[in-house]
């Protein structure tokens, strides 16, 4: 496994005060601080989200995805056991792999048919003892080759409750403590060890700096104002019972909260949309059955630093993959699942409630558009900042979504790590 050496970067951005409630456009916007974000965040100290492993039920399984701009394969090897490893071949650095699933024996490089074994070990090259010619071996690798020194790189693996999660860096603490106590625990809610079942995947490439998807999910200022659909059907309101909890280091957040009535014009006030008349041609897709894993809350948005965001809306679940392409794109990623001890009336009613979600969805799609026009601003004005100051300029847990804290926690990590 041959590693990069540590990058040297350019100065830090100037932030207006020692806080973190006024964020630098450049933030979003400069090319050598998103490269310095991808090495800091992606390939040192942090787990990243690859996949389910129900994605991969069978021996020779595979799953094509990223660790930040990384391609990475999720693989099911022969004894059923996980690897990722990169995809990048030893011998001329070939992206080999171009499907996005399947199943081999064995990883082969097109270009030149190396072979590595299902955990990436390197076990054929072709011509490695020469040719025989005319009573002559021409070629060949030299005598010191030796394929266990040039397999595909490996990264460490962990997986809890069917979720996978990897790291280029081997170094990198347990994932349980990665996450810490609290959001281990509402990972633990949703991925209590029932066995999973794939539903489908929406895709979308949103032009926007990675980190707005993670501040979106942080956010619970927008949903009542934004989504309209959402403060229409009780789903989301500003007065919802809600608890909002991070890690010791404030980088991963849950948001928590219990679904209320069906809004009323009179009760929604600065909603210039709002429609109380609004009604469902389909009442199914608020066709909501409480399932008995949930406890109280209805909705647990959980945002996993600097990857992932792990969603319970009401009877929908999914995964929501973020993977930087650039300072100013990323594409984004979902994974609907059920259980597989789900009815069949509880799977389609999940797939009915997923349409409030991806790139078209009832909600969703008013996201990718903001974060499209936020970043169009940034990219206008660099030297201007973003002010994050609702509920204050500190950061901690709120029972109430009238908050800005959790936006603030994640830049105090930000600087905490991109300062270091």
């Amino acid at each position: 496994m041959h590693e990069c050496p540590v990058t040297v970067f350019p100065p830090q951005i100037r932030w207006e005060t020692d806080g973190t409630s006024r964020i630098p456009f450049q933030a979003y916007t400069d090319e050598a601080l998103y490269r310095k974000e991808l090495d800091r965040f992606f390939y040192q100290g942090h787990w990243c989200y690859v996949g389910l492993e129900a994605e991969i039920p069978n021996p020779g399984d595979f799953k094509r995805t990223v660790v930040g701009e990384r391609s990475v394969l999720m693989v099911r090897d022969k004894d059923g056991s996980i690897h990722v490893v990169e995809n990048v071949c030893a011998h001329r650095g070939m992206a080999f792999c171009r499907e996005r699933h399947g199943n081999r024996e064995s990883l082969t490089c097109p270009y030149h048919q190396w072979n590595y074994t299902l955990s990436g070990d390197l076990q054929g090259v072709p011509f490695r003892r020469g040719v025989k010619q005319d009573g002559k071996v021409n070629g060949g690798m030299p005598k010191d080759f030796n394929p266990a020194d040039h397999g595909l790189t490996k990264l460490k693996v962990a997986t809890r409750g069917g979720v996978v999660f990897a790291a280029f860096d081997h170094g990198v603490e347990p994932l349980e403590d990665f996450l810490g106590p609290v959001i281990l625990g509402y990972f633990d809610r949703l991925f209590d060890g029932r066995r999973l079942r794939i539903l489908g995947y929406n895709r979308q490439r949103i032009p926007g700096n990675w980190k707005l998807m993670q501040e979106n999910i942080k956010d619970p200022y927008h949903p009542g104002l934004l989504h309209t659909w959402f403060v229409t059907f009780g789903l989301w309101r500003a007065d919802n019972k809600s608890q909002l909890f991070m890690d010791a280091r404030h980088r991963h957040a849950a948001m928590v909260s219990a679904r209320g009535s069906a809004g009323k014009s009179e009760q929604v006030t600065q909603v210039s949309s709002f429609k109380d008349s609004m009604q469902l041609h389909d009442a199914r897709f608020l066709d909501i059955v409480h399932e008995d894993w949930w406890g109280t809350p209805t909705a647990v948005m959980m945002t996993v630093f600097p990857s992932v965001i792990f969603q319970q809306q009401v009877n929908s679940v999914s995964t929501r993959h973020i993977q930087p392409d650039g300072h100013g794109a990323f594409d984004f990623v979902w994974t609907h699942f059920g259980f597989e001890d789900d009815s069949e009336e509880m799977t389609r009613r999940r797939l009915r409630q997923a349409n409030l979600f991806g790139p078209a969805g009832f909600v969703s799609a008013d996201d990718g558009e903001a974060i499209e026009w936020s970043q169009e601003g940034f990219e206008t004005k660099p030297c201007h900042r973003t002010l994050a100051e609702l509920g204050g300029r500190e950061v901690g847990d709120t029972d109430h979504m009238v908050t800005e804290t959790l936006i603030r926690g994640m830049y105090e990590y930000w600087r905490t790590t991109m300062e270091a």
